[in-house]
């Protein structure tokens, strides 16, 4: 085998176990997982959460915890077998060989050095070159990452940057060093469809270029479509299906291959609608003409800098509206006004055609009558982080329920908490249960429970499904189309991810820098965008055309 084709990492037999103590025999994790990643080559590996993509890819560069024991028969970093060598050896091959991009950007960051200096610190680890230059070197990597201004991003700490920009840091350290490896562990999810493209054409660039392999885990199927030589399939810690990623798309051979496929927004062109709708009242899922919500040129500044730039909005009952755009663009800061969770600066918003207090002094707006606070309910993007994690799921459910003054009655409040469990597809057995004890999906469900006990006729959910991978997103979304169709409840639905919008929305808006610059029917807007930053959305969304459509 020719250097020039020798694989960058070579994994064969790989088995995972961890131990709990306490707790009985260790418990497998990855069983018999092999895989290649060559030079130029990309690629995927996809799964359910628990699947073992993560523990694999960490276990594939030595960076599981200590109570994880890992076997295998090969496991070769360049051509060298690692499995023996020390921490300190292993550093030294990590950085300029292998860059690694982890999942959690608010855990993996330093909360007390500016992001900057992390990037020139990776840079001076394994370079000799001044604090001048590596301080330019990581300007460039920062830039490279899709950081617009990185000059006034590196002299920042992590909580001042979003969600999205605290990710591009990461991946500007991963690249510091031009590996020739690039190891990612959802380096995109928390990122808009058209930063993620810039990163991912970067990527594939590099590839052309310098031969760079990737070896990218993702839970979205779009994206490893589109830019995969290769897909490897994860299941309960075993490699299901692996092979050429067109081949796998258009005759995948295991039914859970099949089902994640099915599962993408990609593979759908239209709304999805409720089973039986037909038996539903007949003006319960049709949208009605007059607007439930009605904002007319809501303004919010913050440092000079407005986030809100006279917005106007219109969310007709019954219907879901999507409020979509980039991270900045003023989606959350109008959902906080909505919620009543920020204030603004001025304008007016209107439910159920009564005015809403939306001003207030320091940050926080006037407190509102408690049938609207009933009314308006939010279901945040991350449930582990807004859902008590000391509260079993019958008292996080149960909660507003006394609260709200609804049940006084605790064997009542019990009943229905059982009701709402069951009307977000969750067993009795849960309601005993911990939110550390539920998976991502089940936290979510939770919260949907939560939100339904006040009795609302408006749920705002922010980004409420990007973390999900995407068979436990398609199966949340289709209960919140059951829901709408058997409560006519209303959504106004924040995403940053257009394929979602597809399949949920009536009405969408789309916001750029404060302001809507779109609006509109989503079909009238995805198939006649008059906008270009519009047409530039819609460009960016992974995996139009890769994964086939469902039928």
């Amino acid at each position: 085998m020719s250097i020039e084709n020798q694989p960058l990492l070579r994994v064969a037999d790989l088995a995972v176990e961890y131990a709990t103590p306490g707790r009985g025999a260790p418990v497998r994790a990855v069983s018999g997982v092999s895989l290649t990643v060559r030079p130029g080559e990309f690629v995927s590996v996809v799964g359910e959460s628990g699947s073992g993509k993560s523990t694999t890819v960490h276990a594939a560069l030595r960076l599981l915890p200590g109570n994880a024991t890992v076997r295998a028969r090969t496991l070769e970093l360049g051509g060298q077998e690692i499995s023996g060598w020390g921490d300190r050896r292993l550093s030294a091959l990590r950085g300029p060989f292998a860059g690694f991009v982890p999942q959690d950007p608010g855990t993996s960051l330093n909360p007390v050095k500016r992001v900057g200096v992390q990037v020139a610190e990776a840079i001076r680890l394994h370079r000799r070159v001044s604090a001048a230059e590596a301080r330019r070197i990581a300007l460039a990597k920062l830039e490279l990452a899709g950081l617009r201004e990185p000059e006034q991003v590196y002299p920042r700490y992590q909580h001042e940057l979003s969600g999205g920009m605290k990710q591009r840091v990461l991946i500007a350290i991963a690249l510091a060093n031009d590996p020739k490896l690039l190891v990612a562990d959802e380096p995109t999810s928390a990122l808009d469809v058209t930063v993620q493209k810039r990163i991912l054409d970067h990527l594939a660039a590099l590839r052309t270029e310098l031969g760079l392999g990737v070896l990218l885990v993702t839970h979205d199927l779009g994206v490893a479509a589109e830019r995969s030589d290769r897909l490897i399939v994860m299941q309960r810690g075993r490699v299901v299906e692996e092979g050429p990623v067109r081949d796998i798309l258009a005759a995948p051979r295991e039914e859970y291959t099949r089902a994640l496929i099915a599962a993408a927004p990609a593979a759908h062109r239209g709304r999805l609608e409720p089973a039986g709708e037909a038996e539903a009242p007949v003006n319960i899922r049709k949208p009605q003409p007059t607007p439930l919500l009605a904002a007319r040129e809501l303004t919010k500044a913050y440092g000079g800098v407005r986030a809100a730039d006279g917005v106007a909005l219109s969310v007709r009952a019954g219907s879901t509206h999507a409020l979509v755009g980039e991270s900045g663009a003023g989606k959350s800061t109008v959902a906080r006004i909505v919620v009543g969770h920020g204030t603004a600066d001025s304008g007016t918003l209107l439910f159920d055609g009564a005015p809403v207090p939306i001003t207030g002094r320091a940050g926080r707006a006037r407190r509102r009558p408690r049938d609207l606070r009933r009314e308006i309910q939010f279901v945040h993007q991350n449930p582990f982080g807004s859902l008590d994690p000391g509260y079993t799921v019958e008292r996080i459910i149960s909660e507003p329920l006394q609260a709200f003054g609804i049940e006084k009655n605790r064997r009542r409040r019990r009943d229905r908490a059982a009701e709402l469990l069951d009307a977000v597809a969750l067993a009795p057995e849960h309601l005993h249960r911990r939110p550390a004890e539920l998976s991502g999906g089940q936290r979510q469900r939770v919260a949907l429970a939560r939100a339904l006990a006040a009795g609302p006729k408006l749920l705002v959910l922010d980004e409420a499904v990007s973390a999900l991978d995407v068979s436990v997103q398609a199966q949340i979304l289709r209960l919140l189309v059951e829901l709408q169709a058997a409560q006519g409840l209303t959504y106004l639905f924040i995403t940053h991810d257009l394929g979602v919008v597809r399949l949920i929305a009536d009405d969408v808006s789309v916001m750029r820098a404060g302001r809507v610059v779109e609006s509109g029917a989503v079909a009238r807007v995805f198939e006649h965008p008059e906008q270009e930053y519009t047409r530039t959305l819609l460009a960016a969304v992974p995996g139009e055309y890769a994964v086939p459509v469902a039928v």
